[in-house]
């Protein structure tokens, strides 16, 4: 896509190789150090929301024991602390920190159709379209998902997109 648009604004020469593989690798810089960061604060979000027994506690030794049970690195001191899941405590959404990283897996694997067919393939924007995006929440979003895909969303896409694992060819 970016070969069709950056072009020279005076010769129209397209952009070279070089700086669209600088910026593809740039985009991938400290992904597992986001990813960890992330998937901590999704489990510290969901072992607050999954108490059982309604007792107070102190939020930092909790924090802390969370952390050490998931064998959080001490190097990764964690950005997203209990404190400041108050959107998440008062905004009617509970243990739904994960829903961040979900809606990338979702993006990825669904980005990934487009890829594999042609990114301005007809017949994969009419499905998103038609099974999607005019859809809404009008049934399951998992069977709206499949119904556009032909399966439930893969993890494998995202991890590439991040860097973390290799590409398939």
């Amino acid at each position: 896509m970016l070969k069709q648009y950056a072009k020279h604004c005076k010769t129209g020469e397209v952009i070279p190789d070089a700086p669209e593989v600088r910026v593809k690798r740039a985009r991938k810089f400290k992904q597992g150090f986001a990813t960890v960061e992330y998937a901590a604060a999704a489990l510290l979000d969901m072992r607050w929301h999954t108490l059982a027994d309604g007792r107070e506690r102190e939020a930092a030794s909790f924090e802390r024991e969370v952390l050490k049970a998931i064998r959080m690195p001490d190097t990764i001191v964690p950005r997203y602390r209990t404190t400041y899941f108050q959107h998440i405590f008062s905004g009617g959404y509970s243990s739904g920190y994960y829903s961040y990283v979900w809606s990338e897996v979702l993006d990825a694997d669904a980005f990934e159709a487009f890829k594999e067919k042609g990114i301005f393939d007809p017949t994969v924007a009419r499905s998103f379209r038609v099974n999607i995006l005019e859809k809404g929440g009008s049934e399951e979003a998992m069977t709206l998902y499949k119904r556009f895909r032909g399966r439930e969303p893969a993890v494998e896409p995202l991890l590439e997109r991040r860097g973390l694992v290799a590409a398939r060819p």
